[in-house]
């Protein structure tokens, strides 16, 4: 038990830790905007092929 609390410590104390941290809160963010912009063009594509339905369905009528 020693050792892990020593290994966390020396972790905790690294720079390697914060960098850590930073680097997956970037991930997350980058991650975020991705799926908000693929739900935008996704909601986007879709109302352009509905019009497009719409105005093929009074074409042939």
């Amino acid at each position: 038990m020693k050792s892990f609390l020593a290994k966390i410590t020396r972790f905790l104390a690294a720079e390697d830790g914060p960098t850590v941290v930073e680097y997956a809160a970037m991930l997350m963010l980058i991650f975020l905007a991705c799926i908000s912009v693929i739900t935008v063009v996704g909601q986007s594509t879709a109302t352009n092929l509905e019009r497009s339905q719409n105005a093929i369905d009074d074409a042939m009528q």
